[in-house]
């Protein structure tokens, strides 16, 4: 099989060699930009390389540093960004083609703080249609490679991101997680994906899916990095009225704690065997027991709703998707069919030729939960089972610390496998939905492969704002594992 799979320097020291002036952004830049042409006609994990906006970046941050200034703590760092968060002047898609060339006059706030912090932004990345899908073949630009098999998928939706840093053509992707589009495809391509909890990292400039469940967040190579990454975008935004009106706390202060104290919670549904590939549930099973021989207490809890919360996310985040996709009317802004006749005919048109099959599918499915004869049989009962998620959530942390499961049922699966049956392609997202649906932290690590090669995801989840908690926790596990680059 083809590989491409390889690991980049990682962030933290990139950006410390850049601002102790031991090496220069430019370079960085330069040797980041030349891995994208050399690789990525074969992997499609790119939709727009932003050369000469990196280049001018990057030589802001050398500026800085030779004036005797400090850039930030991501100097230099190439970083990919999904193409559903807005840059100024740069074509934002969503990989569809009912934006046309449609450029944004703002910046997204995660965006804009990644470049203040010194990061340098090297192009937007391939994702599922306006995020709706788990393999990155929902796109009018055609799907992504997994760089570790490129005859597979590398998960979604934030497939571009994911696969970008799994072949080290950057080495930080900004996703976005709406139930578990970071998370899955972290798991799939073996890298680090992390979705912070609600209103801890704005979504203003992220075009909604779900607004009650997106969230950005990073792909890295370890946790050191996405910890880094996830400081510097977080914070109260007055643009985002869902922020959370505080700084938060400091996650790299506890980020090398390691385990000592901490008790982890195995969520029995989610590895209990049922719809899980045997060798997914083998290294998860290997990975508790490294955790059990540093003397880790392991306990078991149940979360009894998460049975439901498939369906309830299969409601609520369509019902969502189908009211915010409503203003792509092919008035105001991207593609427009114009048949001659009047404006309703017209708004059809434009839908029909700019959307593609599955944003079409969730459209139909939320339009119908959301219709007056069927809205509290369907959107208002799976609220209800939200509820119930987290009230199942809350008694699990009342028993343990933090939450672990396997991320993702399977490893990355061919391409076009799944494409036709859209009810095993959604059950990709088993494992990650409950966290969405509270609201709560969660990150993937790699830990291990399967015979093939393929990787394997470990997934920690913590309680709301218990970022700190759950990225040491993480730290501990990447540690234990030794699957990691320092």
């Amino acid at each position: 099989m083809a590989k491409l799979a390889k690991f980049s320097d990682p962030a933290h020291v990139i950006a410390q060699s850049v601002r102790s002036g031991q090496t220069s952004a430019s370079d960085v830049c330069q040797k980041y930009l030349a891995e994208i042409g050399k690789k990525d006609d074969q992997i499609g994990a790119f939709l727009e390389v932003t050369t000469e906006l990196a280049l001018a970046q990057a030589a802001a941050v050398d500026a800085t540093v030779a004036a005797g200034g400090d850039p930030g703590p991501l100097a230099g760092v190439p970083v990919a960004i999904k193409d559903n968060m807005c840059i100024e002047g740069i074509p934002t898609t969503c990989a569809s083609d009912i934006l046309g060339k449609w450029q944004p006059p703002y910046t997204a706030t995660a965006v804009e703080r990644l470049i203040s912090a010194g990061a340098v932004v090297v192009g937007k990345t391939n994702l599922d249609e306006f995020a709706m899908g788990s393999s990155t073949e929902n796109s009018a630009f055609g799907p992504t490679h997994n760089p570790h098999d490129l005859t597979r998928v590398p998960g979604g939706s934030s497939g571009g991101s994911a696969a970008a840093v799994a072949a080290g053509l950057v080495p930080v992707g900004l996703g976005s997680d709406t139930g578990g589009s970071i998370r899955q495809p972290a798991s799939l391509t073996g890298t680090v994906g992390m979705k912070p909890t609600y209103g801890r990292v704005s979504r203003y400039g992220l075009v909604a899916f779900a607004s009650s469940l997106d969230q950005i967040g990073p792909l890295t190579n370890n946790v050191h990095d996405a910890a880094l990454v996830y400081q510097a975008m977080a914070g109260s935004d007055p643009r985002d009225a869902t922020s959370i009106p505080d700084s938060g706390d400091d996650v790299m202060a506890s980020l090398t704690d390691g385990l000592a104290g901490l008790k982890f919670g195995v969520i029995k549904e989610f590895s209990d065997g049922e719809g899980f590939e045997p060798e997914v549930l083998a290294s998860f099973r290997r990975t508790l027991d490294k955790l059990d021989a540093l003397g880790v207490e392991i306990v078991e809890v149940s979360l009894p709703s998460v049975e439901h919360a498939l369906s309830a996310y299969y409601l609520i985040a369509p019902a969502e998707a189908s009211s915010n996709l409503a203003r792509f009317d092919g008035v105001r802004y991207g593609l427009r069919v114009d048949p001659g006749a009047d404006v309703e005919t017209m708004n059809r048109a434009t839908r029909e030729a700019g959307f593609g099959a599955e944003v079409k599918r969730r459209i139909m499915l939320g339009t119908y939960a959301l219709s007056a004869g069927y809205f509290d049989a369907y959107y208002a009962q799976a609220q209800r089972v939200r509820t119930l998620v987290i009230n199942d959530l809350a008694k699990a942390y009342s028993q343990a610390d933090v939450l672990c499961s396997p991320t993702s049922p399977t490893v990355a699966f061919k391409l076009g496998e799944r494409m036709d049956d859209p009810l095993t392609m959604y059950m990709s997202d088993f494992c990650t939905i409950p966290s969405n649906l509270a609201g709560h932290p969660a990150i993937s690590l790699r830990c291990g492969e399967d015979p093939q090669g393929l990787p394997i995801g470990f997934q920690v989840l913590a309680p709301a704002l218990g970022e700190a908690l759950m990225f040491r926790a993480a730290a501990g596990v990447e540690a234990a594992v030794g699957e990691r680059i320092a």
